[in-house]
């Protein structure tokens, strides 16, 4: 269950766009990465580099072989040294990202000893589901246990040869082949390292993520507490309290959230009249639904779209 609640998470995103870039860096040098509705990949493809977040955790070491996930972009400093004091920022070292193109970046005060392979994934950020964002904000898979992960390994080691070429349909292979080792790295946590956070913890267990897949996957349907703790098979106060504890969320807000979720989508999209969308994402009453949206966003429907038209 734990690869369907997985997929049905990783839907709404959208995966769209790939910059990707091989750096190339020696000596001192380290720079500032701002955040970004991304999906950060960085793989190590020889020495070392070390993570920061400037806050009370340590830096994190990469080495070479270690792949490093940033599942919605959080800034951080990624450097030569633990202690590298002066860092240069991404923009100033890459001025222009383009989506679907790629980089190669010399830095450093030395000769090139170390090579990193990094890539962002671009994705809607108005669609992001609410448990995304309470997963780890950097997932590190190491060497050893990436070497265990056929595929996934599989895939990273041809990156770097792959990425070169710039034959026919390049631009695309690259995107889903970074899109595919993003997905099979959060999997891998998902079976591995569940203890990094509740979140994952949620898409794990057995009942909470049936009922997650319930949410994501048939939002429309007239889910109360009670029916998801049977579709769950857990008793309504233990499926409650765990789903509270592991989500963040009660269950009736994060179906709610959900929902309101797609009705954004719906009202980008343009396609359906507004009168239409209540019922499609599960209400019963166009005022309920108007509450509801005016509530989470702190707009009506209709502002929304006429918002986005005027934009």
């Amino acid at each position: 269950m734990a690869d369907d609640v997985l997929g049905e998470l990783l839907r709404p995103l959208r995966l769209s766009d790939i910059f990707y870039s091989r750096w190339q860096a020696g000596g001192e040098w380290g720079v500032q990465g701002e955040e970004d509705s991304c999906a950060v990949l960085h793989y190590m493809l020889s020495n070392e580099c070390f993570v920061d977040f400037h806050d009370d955790s340590p830096p994190i070491h990469l080495g070479a072989g270690d792949l490093a996930v940033f599942p919605y972009g959080t800034a951080h400093t990624f450097a030569g040294r633990p202690d590298q004091v002066a860092a240069q920022p991404l923009k100033s070292v890459l001025p222009e990202r383009v989506p679907g193109s790629s980089d190669v970046v010399t830095i450093g005060s030395e000769p090139a000893d170390t090579e990193i392979l990094c890539a962002s994934l671009r994705y809607d950020r108005t669609a992001e589901p609410a448990l995304y964002r309470a997963l780890p904000r950097v997932i590190v898979l190491r060497r050893d246990m990436l070497t265990e992960e056929p595929l996934l390994h599989g895939t990273l080691c041809s990156l770097a040869s792959e990425i070169a070429r710039t034959s026919p349909g390049s631009g695309l292979v690259a995107l889903r082949a970074f899109e595919m080792v993003f997905v099979l790295a959060l999997r891998t946590a998902l079976e591995r390292l569940t203890e990094l956070s509740p979140a994952l913890q949620a898409l794990r267990h057995p009942g909470i993520s049936t009922s997650l897949v319930a949410i994501y996957r048939d939002y429309a349907r007239p889910w109360t507490v009670e029916t998801l703790a049977r579709e769950a098979g857990m008793s309504r106060s233990v499926f409650s309290d765990t789903f509270r504890a592991l989500v963040g969320d009660s269950p009736a807000h994060h179906l709610t959230v959900r929902r309101l979720q797609e009705a954004r989508a719906l009202l980008s999209d343009g396609s359906l009249a507004l009168g239409d969308i209540p019922a499609r994402i599960g209400y019963q009453s166009n005022v309920g639904f108007h509450l509801a949206f005016r509530r989470e966003f702190g707009t009506t429907p209709g502002a929304y779209r006429q918002a986005l038209r005027s934009a």
